[in-house]
Formats: C-alpha cells, sequence, structure tokens
C-alpha cells in the first residue's frame, strides 16, 4: 500500500535472518495479522482459540493483547501462540470468575493451551527469576538473548 505522500506502507510483518520479526512492537488490526499468520491449517486452527480468548479478554476491558513465540516468526507449523495482555482497564477479580484460565499458570499451563490452543499471560507478571515482566521478555529471543519483535494487537476493533 502506499499513502498519499508516495511512501510505501508495510502491513505485513518484516523478518530478521533468525526469522524473528524486526525489534519493536508492531501493531496490527485482527483481520491483518490473520492474513499475515493463519497461512496453514495449523496456524489456522491457533487463530481459533487466540480469538477465543481475544474477546474474552476484550468483553473484561482488555484494549491491547501481544503475541510472541513461533507463532510470529516465519516457522511454517508453530506448536502454539504465545500471548501477554494489558491489565490496564481490566477488572481482575471479575475476570478471575469468569475464566480463571487466564491464572492458572499449572502444569505448564495445560489448561490454557487444550481451551485456547495457546499461552496467555497478564503482560506485567514477572516471567523469569530475573524479575522481567512477560511483555519485555517477549521482546528478547529466548535462543540468543537478541531483541526482537512481537506484534500487539487493538482488542477496540475486534470482531
Amino acid at each position: 500500500m502506499i499513502n498519499i505522500w508516495g511512501s510505501i506502507i508495510l502491513n505485513k510483518p518484516v523478518f530478521n535472518s533468525q526469522g524473528n520479526i524486526i525489534q519493536g512492537i508492531y501493531e496490527m488490526e485482527w483481520e491483518d495479522f490473520e492474513e499475515s499468520f493463519g497461512y496453514t491449517f495449523k496456524r489456522k486452527a491457533l487463530l481459533s482459540g487466540l480469538k477465543r480468548g481475544l474477546n474474552i479478554l476484550k468483553k473484561h476491558g482488555c484494549m491491547t493483547v501481544y503475541i510472541d513465540g513461533s507463532f510470529v516468526t516465519e516457522k511454517r507449523i508453530p506448536g502454539d501462540f504465545d500471548a501477554c495482555w494489558d491489565t490496564k482497564d481490566v477488572d481482575l477479580d471479575i475476570l478471575k470468575k469468569a475464566e480463571p484460565l487466564f491464572f492458572n499458570f499449572a502444569h505448564k499451563r495445560k489448561g490454557q493451551k487444550i481451551k485456547f490452543k495457546g499461552e496467555f499471560f497478564p503482560a506485567n507478571y514477572i516471567a523469569d527469576g530475573k524479575g522481567t515482566e512477560f511483555l519485555d521478555f517477549f521482546q528478547k529471543d529466548k535462543y540468543t538473548g537478541e531483541p526482537k519483535g512481537i506484534v500487539s494487537i487493538n482488542l477496540r476493533r475486534l470482531k
């Protein structure tokens, strides 16, 4: 797509040599995300579980979710997705009653994986022994420690 000034606007992620999105938070609408990352049967199945979770979070006031993991890489068949969600404007007590799986991390998040086909974490929860919050943790390659990109989805316009 080209804007009125003739500049190219990228609506698809750009990947580095390791297959990760280039460093930063890449903002996408659900439809663009679905088009960019739902190109295999497995990926489409994962998207259905992700969207189910996003709709629950949206219903309870969440406005932004960040997607990480092999799902937002060039890997053709990812195992699942990893998501962390902004807790701002979310009544956590009500959400815990409505969907306790968003707070159940037992057995390597088995319950979340069964219901949603992936994992959800509050973005401000601690992800590792160093005190790194999930939003920051997601932006480092777990194998190399190098910075990498993630995708944010604005839930305000999610249908």
